[in-house]
């Protein structure tokens, strides 16, 4: 019974990690439709105002017939023109419902494994880990690898790979000193990020501003700031007042903030505020899937010796002993070091242990032999983890309560 419920599958608390599977489509489809409407409001309104001035102009005589047939052909185009929108509209709408239907039927597949002894949840892992690669690659800027991964192990309708390297595209826009193209992703999910309060556009907007007083154009950096930096006086009021100081205080400003404004580094800061910016529209978690999923097994095994300074492994040139703690392996040590360690009820001592002056534990048989093997006279040992040598009359022997 208890080696049932040790391998039950319990796929609520897998799916915690497969929640952006969902929401991303949603939150495209739902771009998606807003965009459309916006279109077609858009060409409702201005077909209404020309059908009613073209047909009062005509009875009026203001029109001759010929003129009256131009501007109906006129609207008769641009109602084509708005049908091709609404098809492409139509197509992307389809897209984002294939891949909806290809995911739920990916997670219902893991409701139908009844044990993670199964041999189903281990394909189906392994088409996870697929996917967390992908989005992995996709977030480093591997664009190309992370396509043809997808495409060989055919999961293109389970990840975004359209949707990241758009994001990457503008993202490199902008480390290379350019905003005209996060300008136009601003312009075209102005709605959306204003409910998430934003403030990537007003950025924008005062590195135009900056650029514009490095040049020196100081008329038109004070007709930039009225069109586009002062509307934002109500949120933004620090940011303005030392948006004005640039006007007293130029590229080679020493005094800070205008030092750090004028800064070749403020691009990286647009670039992380994009994609900020960009996952929170979409749902995305900001750190990779896969790092989030390695931590949770990393949290589990994680002890408090394994950041210590002199931390047994392979990396630590102070260590006499290997290991292969996963924790402790070069690799995988960084991510886990803001980790909280798991806490241990229960504890497995050698026989007959020992401390030493320093405080570690170790087997009396052990430490000897280790000793022995390291060339120590008789009466020394030496700790294998930091390589410091005592008396052997200086251990004393451990009773644990």
């Amino acid at each position: 019974m208890a080696e049932l419920t040790i391998t039950k599958l319990n796929p609520e608390s897998h799916l915690l990690l497969d929640q952006p599977l969902l929401r991303l489509p949603v939150e495209l489809g739902r771009k998606n439709f807003k965009l459309a409407a916006m279109h077609i409001e858009h060409d409702r309104k201005a077909l209404t105002a020309s059908l009613k001035t073209t047909a009062n102009d005509s009875l009026s005589g203001k029109k001759t017939p010929k003129e009256t047939l131009d501007s109906l052909d006129n609207m008769i185009n641009r109602m084509k023109n708005l049908k091709r929108k609404t098809e492409a509209f139509h197509e992307d709408e389809k897209a984002i419902h294939r891949q909806s239907r290809k995911r739920l039927e990916h997670l219902h597949d893991l409701y139908q494994i009844p044990s993670l002894a199964d041999v189903n949840y281990d394909d189906w892992s392994r088409l996870r880990l697929d996917r967390l690669l992908v989005d992995y690659l996709l977030r480093n800027g591997y664009g190309d690898s992370a396509r043809a991964l997808a495409k060989e192990k055919g999961i293109e309708d389970l990840v975004d790979v359209n949707v990241f390297l758009q994001c990457h595209k503008v993202e490199e826009s902008l480390r290379r000193g350019s905003t005209q193209e996060c300008l136009a992703w601003c312009a075209e999910n102005r709605e959306l990020t204003r409910k998430t309060n934003s403030t990537l556009e007003f950025e924008l907007r005062l590195q135009q501003f900056i650029e514009l007083r490095r040049k020196g154009a100081l008329l038109e950096a004070r007709l930039h700031a009225q069109k586009y930096i002062t509307g934002h006086s109500e949120t933004n009021i620090p940011d303005l007042q030392r948006a004005a100081g640039l006007l007293a205080y130029g590229p080679n400003a020493r005094t800070e903030p205008y030092k750090t404004m004028y800064s070749e580094s403020r691009w990286d800061f647009l670039g992380n505020l994009f994609v900020k910016s960009h996952h929170e529209l979409f749902a995305l978690p900001e750190r990779p899937l896969l790092h989030i999923a390695l931590s949770a097994g990393l949290s589990a095994l994680k002890t408090p010796s394994c950041h210590s300074r002199y931390a047994s492994s392979s990396s630590n040139a102070s260590s006499s002993t290997t290991t292969v703690c996963p924790i402790c392996s070069t690799e995988l040590n960084e991510l886990a070091r803001s980790l909280r360690h798991v806490q241990h009820n229960k504890s497995s001592v050698e026989h007959d242990p020992v401390v030493l002056p320093n405080g570690r534990v170790y087997g009396r048989e052990r430490l000897l032999e280790m000793s022995s093997k390291f060339g120590l006279p008789v009466g020394k040992v030496k700790d294998p983890t930091t390589s410091e040598v005592y008396d052997a009359s200086v251990i004393r022997k451990v009773f644990f309560s």
